[in-house]
């Protein structure tokens, strides 16, 4: 992938040289720029939402949260590991609220303990959900489009609602059919002998 975005790079600044020299260097400037900007505001978002975890975690709250999800995650996990169910529940709450980057440590905090068990289902089906990940409230995608400006805002909650349930639904219920039917087990890649 690297490659390709190498490639897509060094063509385009070459037709830039020869289509418009003189909006090289600007455009460039104006791209990091706007990089720049883009990550210092996802920082910020991720601090807000990483602390708020954290003091979630400290209070008791993440412990409520997963007691509340526990018959939940019980039963789609299929996990009795107290540890893991806590870090699928905060994962899993984190997502809902659309800041999948709080949501990481969580996924491989379970991961880990889930590892512990073995469960290879849980760790594939965590991972799906995480690909999708249904998303109640999209703050990130909220706080980026007010960053850059949007007068509306919140206009993408409907549709990411919507979407996120379909994509989430459908990834897991894939996953859950071709587990049932698959006779082999996949190794890294390529289909066991």
């Amino acid at each position: 992938m690297n490659v390709i975005f190498s490639a897509v790079f060094i063509l385009s600044l070459l037709a830039m040289l020869f289509i418009a020299p003189d909006q090289l260097l600007p455009s460039l400037l104006g791209g990091a720029e706007s990089s720049a900007k883009m990550a210092l505001t996802l920082f910020c978002i991720y601090a807000v939402w990483m602390g708020l975890s954290r003091l979630a975690e400290k209070s008791g709250l993440s412990k409520t949260a997963a007691k509340a999800l526990k018959p939940l995650s019980k039963k789609l996990f299929k996990t009795e590991n107290e540890a893991a169910l806590e870090n699928l529940a905060m994962n899993l709450s984190c997502n809902l609220l659309g800041i999948g980057g709080a949501a990481t440590p969580y996924a491989v905090k379970a991961v880990n303990e889930l590892e512990k068990d073995k469960n290879s289902f849980a760790q594939k089906l965590l991972f799906v959900i995480n690909a999708t990940s249904i998303q109640i409230l999209p703050t990130t995608v909220i706080t980026l489009r007010a960053g850059a400006g949007s007068t509306s805002a919140f206009d993408i909650f409907v549709p990411s609602l919507i979407c996120t349930c379909i994509s989430t639904g459908l990834g897991v219920l894939l996953y859950v059919i071709t587990g049932k039917f698959s006779k082999k087990p996949f190794k890294r890649g390529k289909a066991a002998k």
